[in-house]
């Protein structure tokens, strides 16, 4: 009989393991459920629904601190950061349009250690985790961290919670830090750039002293998806790069980026409307919403992101585009297992990279790698991580690597 608890506080949580634990019964963690596709299927009978643990617990915006309960929607949190003009700058990714879902929370873009457009400049989710509560698959409730930007002495726990996807510990409370939105955005586009140009052009602004704070290129077939006027009706690659701050340095950084990269195409502009816009699409792959294609997540070398991308579609045709400078490539293949499968792990091969497979049908991801395939070594040392936190299998057993 299948059996969906849903705790409403830690103590009910740590009861639950421990029953579980007693049976050797293993559970899917749940937290809004928008991303339950993302990863490995999980053969489990039973389920954790971590939404009724939800709620603010604490907010300080002269401290720049929060603490949540996991199952507190993003929407929740970005709702209480606004009056104060504060956000997120790790930028954490809304899959529910990739998955037609909804219900995002802060637990799940911790497991999960989603990050946006802002990660080249701002870093990744686990870089703004201060401090966390959990309970272990040992059932026995832990804490790391705290409330403090510099308070970690010895092993920071906090990196490992974060990308676990819930194989280690269920989260009970996370504090993050939040930072100053900016008042305003604009976005420069480059007009007609081929791939190879973009890079270069996405590197020079990278290496540019105008703090850009997104950079991505998108091919004519993507473009033409956006829901963005400018963007959708170019009818070429478009690269885009964003400046954020106060009005008057925004202005004056923009002037520099064109006549920076003027050499390299057409150039025009967003205002802060369209390129919050623009920016929300790149960060959530919008633009592969709908269909059955698989979506593949590669992180590679900046300077190689168009190399690869020629190289997977001249043998699996699809769609990519490059976020990160080209140091993130997304890519929607046919739904076909084998033939998508060897294009990305192939175009991999002697390049310092890796690929996910970040949404498939639930009989292709029990069969194909959905994380990188890990060296002995690394999968060794993952083994006894899992040995360490969760011991009887029973956080949800094989999300990330088969027997894990």
């Amino acid at each position: 009989m299948t059996e969906t608890f849903k705790p409403r506080t830690p103590g009910e949580i740590e009861e639950t393991l421990r029953w579980a634990i007693a049976g050797k019964t293993p559970l899917e963690i749940l937290g809004g459920g928008s991303k339950r596709a993302y990863g490995r299927p999980v053969e489990t009978a039973h389920a954790l629904d971590l939404s009724g643990l939800a709620g603010i617990i604490d907010y300080e915006p002269n401290e720049l601190v929060m603490s949540a309960r996991p199952g507190t929607p993003m929407a929740d949190i970005e709702a209480a950061l606004a009056p104060n003009r504060q956000q997120l700058l790790f930028e954490p990714a809304d899959f529910g349009p990739l998955f037609a879902t909804s219900g995002g929370t802060i637990g799940g873009a911790v497991a999960c250690n989603l990050a946006g457009p802002r990660r080249i400049r701002a870093g990744a989710t686990r870089d703004h985790v201060l401090g966390f509560q959990a309970v272990s698959g040992r059932g026995e409730p832990f804490k790391s961290g705290g409330r403090m930007f510099k308070n970690v002495t010895g092993f920071d726990l906090s990196k490992l919670m974060c990308g676990s996807f819930g194989t280690l510990a269920v989260l009970t409370e996370v504090t993050f830090k939040v930072l100053p939105a900016a008042e305003t955005v604009r976005t420069v586009l480059l007009l007609g750039a081929d791939p190879q140009a973009a890079v270069r052009a996405m590197t020079l602004a990278l290496q540019s002293p105008n703090d850009v704070s997104g950079v991505a290129y998108l091919p004519a077939d993507v473009a033409s998806l956006s829901t963005v006027a400018t963007v959708a009706g170019a009818g070429r690659g478009v690269t885009a790069l964003r400046i954020e701050g106060f009005g008057p340095s925004v202005d004056y950084r923009c002037r520099a980026l064109i006549d920076l990269l003027g050499e390299f195409g057409t150039i025009g502009d967003l205002g802060a409307a369209d390129s919050e816009a623009l920016w929300r699409e790149i960060r959530d792959v919008r633009f592969f919403a709908g269909g059955d294609a698989q979506v593949w997540r590669l992180s590679v070398p900046p300077f190689q992101g168009a190399a690869v991308v020629e190289k997977i579609l001249a043998t699996c045709p699809g769609r990519a585009y490059l976020d990160w400078g080209g140091g993130l490539v997304w890519l929607a293949l046919p739904p076909r297992p084998d033939a998508a499968h060897a294009a990305v792990r192939g175009a991999l091969a002697g390049i310092d990279g890796h690929a996910t497979l970040v949404r498939a049908a639930a009989e292709v991801r029990r069969i194909v790698p959905v994380f990188q395939p890990q060296p002995g070594p690394l999968a060794d040392l993952t083994a006894r991580v899992k040995q360490s936190f969760d011991p009887e299998r029973v956080l949800n057993p094989g999300r990330m690597y088969a027997g894990v």
